[in-house]
Order: structure tokens, then C-alpha cells, then sequence
């Protein structure tokens, strides 16, 4: 009986937390209004710190068409992650990012090995036969995160009344960092501007399989 109110009563702590969190939507926007896709949105809990978990299976980006796919991978510390090559020509991928350095010789299909990102940071990722070929892991310490879509927006919800960090971070922009508070079963809408530097990266060649990047 005492293990059945015990249960009960972890229960219905969880449903009113759960009916308690809030949610802070990002919308991202260049100076001239357009939608920024690829913003990645995390919130670090300033009055209790929350614990990160990463998940039981890796993560996946994928070699496909001569591309990393996704272009930008938001991910927790521990977080493993795999890189299959769906291609017919062989990749090696590598960082040389101070957050994770490694690399992965020439393959073609399921790498043999998943690489755990345990540490915070900004990861740059290669192919040493595709110059073209770059994507970014960021590393969090925080589980609350989301990424914008072609429209520009993301969603982060299940957050606990109280003060965060809201920082924004894009591959051509750097980081934005302000600070929200989160009401409870509030919902609030940061509107975030920014700037984009030039996209820098190298054409893929011609006979690559495309005409470069759009």
C-alpha cells in the first residue's frame, strides 16, 4: 500500500511539473526580415542547473550526395554519434576543433566506430577527400535546445518556471546571449536578429554530382 501512494504521489509530482513548464519559442530573422534556418536555441537554467542526459543510441549524420547531412547538429555532452557514408565513394571525416579531435579513415558504408562528443564546444567537421564537404556539431551542457527550420522559428518547451540564458548560435553569426524568465505554463516569444557573415565555403567541384551550394 505504502509503495502504491509512494507511486501515486511521484506521479502526480511529475504531472504538475509537467503542467508547470513553460515554453520560449525562438523566431530568427536576418536585418532584412528573412528566416534564418540552422540557428541552434539553447536555454541554460540560471537559478538550478539541469542535469544532461545523453541518449542510449548514437546519433546520426549522414555522407549522402557528397554532403554532411544535417548541415548542423545540436547534441548533448556524452552524446554519441555515428557518420554512415551512403555514398559510393569513400569519406573521411575529421575534426580538428580543440572540443573533439578526431578522424575517421577512408570508408564507404557504417563507420566502424561512433564518436563520443564529452566536451562543450563548437565542432567543425571535414572530409579530407571532399573539401566542400562541412557540417558543425554544437555540444551542450544544457537539455534544453531546439533548431530553427527553413521558417526561421524553434521551439523549446518542458522548461521550469524561472531564470535562463538564451543563447542563439549560428555557424555564420556566432552567438547571441540574453537573458528570459520562464512563468509558469508561460509561454514567451524571443524574436533574435542575425547578422549573417558571407558563406566562405568551397564550391564543390562540378563533376561532384551538383552545381554547389544554393
Amino acid at each position: 500500500m505504502m509503495k502504491t501512494l509512494a507511486a501515486i504521489a511521484l506521479l502526480a509530482a511529475a504531472s504538475a511539473a509537467a503542467q508547470a513548464a513553460g515554453t520560449v519559442r525562438v523566431v530568427t530573422r536576418d536585418p532584412a526580415g528573412k528566416p534564418v534556418a540552422d540557428a541552434v536555441a539553447y536555454l541554460t537554467a540560471l537559478d538550478a542547473p539541469a542535469r544532461v542526459q545523453p541518449p542510449a543510441q548514437p546519433v546520426a549524420i549522414v555522407q549522402r550526395d557528397q554532403e554532411f547531412t544535417p548541415y548542423v547538429t545540436p547534441v548533448v555532452v556524452g552524446t554519441r554519434v555515428a557518420f554512415p557514408n551512403e555514398d559510393t565513394v569513400q569519406h573521411h571525416v575529421y575534426s580538428v576543433s580543440p572540443a573533439k579531435r578526431f578522424e575517421i579513415p577512408l570508408y564507404i558504408g557504417d563507420s566502424k566506430e561512433t564518436i563520443v562528443f564529452d566536451r562543450e564546444g563548437v565542432v567543425t567537421l571535414g572530409c579530407n577527400i571532399h573539401d566542400w564537404m562541412v557540417a558543425y556539431v554544437i555540444v551542450l551542457s544544457t537539455p534544453y535546445f531546439a533548431k530553427t527550420g527553413a521558417e526561421g522559428t524553434a521551439e523549446v518547451p518542458g522548461l521550469p518556471p524561472g531564470r535562463y540564458q538564451l543563447q542563439v548560435w549560428h555557424p555564420r553569426a556566432g552567438t547571441v546571449t540574453r537573458e528570459v524568465t520562464v512563468a509558469e505554463a508561460g509561454d514567451t516569444t524571443q524574436v533574435v536578429s542575425v547578422v549573417l557573415r558571407p558563406d566562405h565555403r568551397i564550391r564543390r567541384a562540378p563533376d561532384a554530382g551538383g552545381a554547389g551550394y544554393k
